[in-house]
């Protein structure tokens, strides 16, 4: 999905210790989702700082808000202070496949359909769970904000209720700035309708939760072993440039498969720099080569959640 990097240090093949790279000074947190856990990351432009295992439940997805992070389990829904990251309380949601900020508010999706969002908000003094859906009779792929992508198409958490949103095979789904949809069929926005972006099967789409509500700031998408990115520009006036131009990103792999047979994008991040992540758990921090990779040695990765700085909008 890269192009190929320089193999890491065959001893860095495990997590049990923390380690340490350079000087995380200033540094962003980052999570990452694994089978064996939560790995919190400190990340500095291109370099990543101390990182550590801080929760050691499979984690079956990972969100962050404004003031805390949530990872669904074989358990419940687990969030933390991201200041302290192994101060996991439980929520009483129960086994979760999903999870996802809308604003200040803590939805979830349970394996067997259900879809809820938290009662107090965020998580952190949950009062219970509200019931949204009793089972949604599609598999859930995605979850971000209040949108959920499915086998079935687009749902939108809406005035209490869950609505039908259109496009069908959704593999991903990014709600900031312009909604965006990954399908099997192609990249979609939503605009008047959805309207295709490009065609082709599309994995991974994900967006800065930086960007202003209606516009694009930075965007990327994993299409056919291709890593897609859009950056916005700026017009003659100094407003948001209205177009949508997605090119191949930098040290993509131009051939149209991944570097190794192992390095499957799973995720992107925004911080200083653009990070993502593969599910063989290394962590790609964009630079003006290319990306850089570092390996954390964990597998089974499903996401990474960096929390923004600021976040608006409730549910």
């Amino acid at each position: 999905m890269f192009s190929t990097f320089p193999d890491e240090d065959s001893s860095m093949s495990t997590i049990d210790e923390k380690r340490v790279y350079g000087d995380s000074e200033g540094a962003v947190n980052a999570y990452v989702g694994s089978s064996m856990g939560l790995v919190h990351v400190k990340l500095s432009d291109s370099a990543v700082g101390e990182f550590s295992l801080c929760q050691r439940s499979e984690t079956r997805d990972v969100a962050a808000g404004p003031s805390l992070i949530a990872v669904a389990t074989d358990e419940d829904v687990l969030v933390a202070d991201p200041t302290d990251p192994e101060s996991f309380a439980e929520t009483g949601f129960g086994p979760a496949v999903a999870a996802s900020y809308h604003g200040k508010t803590l939805l979830a999706v349970g394996p067997d359909g259900r879809v809820a969002r938290c009662v107090g908000g965020s998580g952190r003094d949950a009062e219970g769970w509200e019931t949204l859906a009793d089972t949604l009779e599609a598999d859930v792929q995605a979850m971000d904000g209040d949108l959920l992508g499915t086998g079935r198409g687009v749902y939108r958490v809406h005035d209490g209720g869950l609505d039908h949103a259109g496009l069908s095979d959704v593999r991903d789904i990014s709600a900031a700035g312009v909604p965006l949809a990954a399908t099997e069929s192609g990249l979609y926005k939503l605009g008047n309708g959805w309207m295709e972006i490009r065609p082709g099967s599309t994995e991974i789409v994900a967006a800065d939760p930086a960007s202003e509500p209606g516009h694009l700031e930075r965007a990327h998408a994993v299409s056919d072993g291709v890593v897609y990115e859009y950056v916005a520009g700026d017009d003659e006036a100094g407003e948001w440039a209205r177009d949508e131009e997605w090119a191949t990103a930098s040290g993509s792999d131009d051939s149209g498969g991944p570097a190794t047979s192992s390095d499957t994008i799973v995720g992107f991040g925004y911080g200083d720099t653009v990070y993502a992540v593969s599910s063989d758990g290394t962590v790609f921090a964009a630079d003006d080569t290319g990306w850089r990779p570092h390996v954390l040695g964990v597998t089974g990765v499903t996401g990474i959640a960096i929390p923004p700085v600021e976040a608006d909008g409730d549910v």
